[in-house]
């Protein structure tokens, strides 16, 4: 398993979700992302694509400046 770190920040919606989306597709399964963004609208659409696209989300933390997301890719 790999880890890889996704710095999205400064990126506004629907960006954040198109880059995750296509940056997990080039993963193996059970490969973790790690996702960094400062869209609001975030914290609601890479939740939504991983339930939608079968992917994990293992936790969300928030900061001053936006939100890390830790993802598992599926499939």
């Amino acid at each position: 398993m790999s880890e890889t770190t996704l710095d999205l920040k400064g990126l506004k919606c629907p960006l954040p979700v198109l880059k995750t989306r296509k940056a997990l597709s080039r993963l193996a399964p059970g490969d973790r992302l790690i996702v960094l963004t400062t869209d609001p609208m975030a914290e609601i659409d890479i939740p939504h694509m991983c339930r939608e696209d079968g992917h994990t989300l293992q936790g969300v933390e928030k900061a001053a400046t936006g939100h890390r997301f830790l993802l598992v890719a599926g499939k």
